[in-house]
């Protein structure tokens, strides 16, 4: 069964580790999919309780995981020759240790979509 990371394209970190995972992961048929270029996506995902602003959401046929446990059970699957997967890895495969650090990527997030001017939400209109 295929796994798909739905990520924030808008968010230049998010984009780079999203990008990163699926060149050079280590994890067969992993799709990425930019949700923030993707409403109809994001509307299922809403429906599911899955808000992008949130964090990432990891699908696996009818099961899905979203924000910290995305990433700790992406990291866990993960196979990676590369160092900085391989460092994002040891920190995030750990639930409780990926729950505790998780609240910094959304900050680095949300800094970096201020940044560019676009809002955190992606289904909401900048003011």
């Amino acid at each position: 069964m295929s796994l798909t990371l739905v990520y924030d394209g808008g968010c230049p970190f998010c984009r780079h580790f999203a990008l990163r995972s699926e060149l050079t992961g280590g994890i067969p048929e992993l799709e990425i999919r930019d949700g923030r270029a993707e409403q109809a996506l994001r509307q299922e995902l809403r429906r599911r309780g899955m808000n992008l602003a949130d964090g990432a959401v990891l699908l696996e046929g009818e099961q899905a995981w979203h924000g910290s446990a995305a990433i700790a059970e992406l990291t866990r699957r993960m196979r990676p020759g590369d160092p900085l997967l391989q460092l994002l890895r040891s920190l995030f495969r750990d639930d409780a240790r990926s729950l505790l650090l998780y609240p910094g990527l959304l900050l680095a997030r949300r800094l970096s979509l201020s940044a560019r001017g676009l809002p955190e939400d992606p289904d909401e209109e900048r003011i």
